[in-house]
C-alpha cells in the first residue's frame, strides 16, 4: 500500500525515496498499464509546480504516439511522431527540457497553462516504447538536475513495462 507522505532531504534523496516507492508499487505488476497508471499518480503527488503528467505510447503501425495513463485535464489523444514536443522527443529519442514551451515551434497546446515541459523517452528490449511528458504553468520548472532524477525515474520504469 503507497503511504502519502511528503518525501523529505534534498533532491536527490528526495528522488530515491521516489524511485524506491516506484519500485515497490510496480515490482510485483506485470500489467503496463496499470504500472504506467500508477507511476503517472505518483508523480502527480510527489511533483509541485506541475499541471500535467502521463504518457504517450508509440503505435508503430501508424507512427503515432497515443495517449497513455495520465493525470491532468483531457489532454491530445494523438500526436505524429517528430511534432510537437513528445513527437520530437520520440523522434530523436532523447529527452526534451522546454523551458518556455511558447518558443518552440511546432508546440502542440493541449492545456493553455503550460509553460514548460519536459518528455523522456521510454524504451522496451532497446526499442521505443513511448515517452513520459510532464508539464508545468512555471517558465523553466525542470532544472536539469531534476531531468536527470526524472531520467532515473523512467529508466526503474522500463524494467516494469
Amino acid at each position: 500500500m503507497f503511504n502519502p507522505i511528503k518525501y523529505e532531504g534534498n533532491l536527490g534523496e528526495q528522488y530515491s525515496y521516489l524511485i524506491k516507492d516506484l519500485y515497490e508499487l510496480c515490482s510485483n505488476e506485470e500489467n503496463t498499464i496499470a504500472n504506467l497508471a500508477n507511476a503517472s499518480a505518483l508523480l502527480n503527488f510527489f511533483l509541485e509546480k506541475i499541471n500535467w503528467v502521463g504518457f504517450y505510447i508509440l503505435d508503430e503501425k501508424t507512427d503515432t504516439l497515443v495517449l497513455g495513463p495520465f493525470q491532468g485535464l483531457p489532454a491530445c489523444v494523438r500526436i505524429q511522431n517528430g511534432k510537437g514536443v513528445c513527437g520530437t522527443s520520440s523522434g530523436l529519442k532523447k529527452t526534451l527540457n522546454i523551458e518556455n514551451v511558447h518558443n518552440f515551434e511546432g508546440h502542440i497546446a493541449c492545456d493553455g497553462k503550460s509553460n514548460s515541459e519536459i518528455v523522456i523517452p521510454i524504451f522496451k528490449n532497446e526499442k521505443l516504447f513511448g515517452v513520459l511528458d510532464i508539464d508545468s504553468p512555471i517558465f523553466n520548472r525542470f532544472s536539469k538536475e531534476e531531468q536527470t532524477y526524472l531520467e532515473a525515474f523512467v529508466k526503474q520504469l522500463e524494467t516494469h513495462i
